[in-house]
């Protein structure tokens, strides 16, 4: 496989916009990006033809037939037959060649580490997790030295394929007090995380907040393909989430926009009560715990126990009662198409939310309801969307590509 437009190093550019860059481009940008769009184009369709092709982008025929022999000599985008029609000279037929490379996607939470390969078609091909409680440095190193290979060897590709890798992990993550958090976990906010990895893996590495990649892959491969904006609820050991608006993921000046889990919660009488101290798997665990009930984790979690059954009504009343004012403020202020509700919270309790929540608001008679739903993809939502992080950065389009940022061309 050639990646001739592979670079040596990512760039930080995810937050940058046209509308408010005054930056120029110049042929060269705007050639990759047209590459780009077209590869998405491809990628979005089982399969296509490059007259089809022409239609969805607005380019010209030749410079479709460019673009996609370009795509194909390096070794992303096949031929599989003529589509045969009335009259004329049947079309070629085009798709996404799957395996012609993979991204590595890593996410590192306070209870446990999942590593995914995943294809150019958005479908995971490698799985390994591990649950473990406030994984240190060294544990989430051998976690992926020895993860690595198996990984690769289950998706049935060689380390040439690989495009680049991916991490997420949640803000603050050795700062933020917990139950039982080791004092040695404090380690997590003075370490560069890329500088951890780099000597286990030899391509470029991203790293982003776990509640914005868990968003942006929603976006690209979710229930958000088809909305241009949402608000994305994610639920894990805390309480994240990401702002999606015209199909961009909003930063804020600092990086910290969607911060839903660090908002007070007005429902509690406890002073400086956060809305993640409920609706976080850490505080649902702790309701089963305090209950008597021995689960270990959150998939263990049977609702056919009566006892079990009990508590988790209560938490779902509870983070209800926490989310209602944060989501009302949303719809408010943001107005977004839909608020998406996903991470690592069971798919029957997410849907109970979901349940309570949208008669609460019901009730509350809002001029304008953004419709709630459970997110399509699965609990490994942030290392899935870690994995797309080398795929945005290197293959598919974002206005981000055509900026000068303030160079000459």
């Amino acid at each position: 496989m050639t990646m001739d437009m592979q670079r040596d190093a990512p760039r930080d550019t995810r937050g940058a916009r046209l509308a408010v860059s005054l930056s120029g481009t110049n042929l060269a940008r705007a050639s990759d990006y047209n590459q780009r769009v077209v590869l998405q184009a491809i990628r979005s369709s089982s399969e296509t033809t490059r007259v089809e092709l022409s239609r969805m982008t607005g380019l010209t025929a030749p410079t479709i037939a460019n673009i996609t022999r370009r795509l194909m000599d390096a070794g992303l985008v096949k031929e599989i037959g003529r589509l045969q029609g009335p009259r004329g000279q049947p079309a070629i037929r085009l798709t996404i060649d799957a395996l012609g490379c993979v991204a590595i996607g890593l996410n590192i939470d306070r209870d446990h580490l999942t590593l995914v390969a995943l294809d150019l078609a958005g479908q995971v091909r490698g799985r390994i997790s591990r649950d473990i409680a406030f994984a240190l440095p060294e544990d989430v190193v051998a976690f992926v030295a020895d993860g690595l290979d198996p990984l690769l060897a289950e998706a049935g590709v060689g380390r040439d394929r690989v495009l680049g890798v991916g991490v997420t992990l949640p803000d603050d993550l050795g700062s933020i007090a917990l139950p039982g958090r080791p004092e040695t976990y404090e380690r997590w906010a003075e370490l560069s995380v890329a500088d951890l990895l780099a000597p286990m893996l030899p391509w470029p590495v991203l790293v982003d907040n776990d509640a914005a990649a868990a968003a942006i892959g929603e976006a690209q491969s979710g229930a958000g393909l088809g909305l241009a904006s949402f608000f994305y609820i994610f639920i894990s050991s805390g309480l994240g989430g990401g702002l999606m608006i015209d199909r961009h993921y909003v930063e804020g000046a600092n990086r910290r926009s969607a911060e839903l889990g660090l908002l007070p919660d007005v429902t509690s009488s406890r002073p400086g009560a956060l809305v993640q101290d409920v609706v976080s798997l850490s505080a649902l665990m702790q309701y089963l715990a305090r209950a008597g009930c021995d689960i270990d984790s959150p998939s263990r979690i049977d609702p056919a126990d009566p006892a079990v059954k009990r508590v988790i009504d209560r938490w779902v009343e509870d983070a209800t009662r926490a989310l209602i004012a944060p989501i009302v403020n949303i719809n408010c202020l943001i107005d977004p198409h839909a608020i998406i509700i996903g991470g690592r919270l069971p798919d029957f309790l997410v849907d109970d939310l979901i349940e309570r929540l949208t008669a609460r608001l019901a009730e509350m008679r809002l001029p304008a309801v953004a419709p709630i739903s459970r997110a399509a993809m699965a609990g490994d939502a942030s290392a899935i969307g870690a994995a797309i992080l080398p795929f945005l950065d290197q293959l598919l389009p974002s206005d981000a590509i055509l900026m000068q940022a303030g160079r000459a061309a």
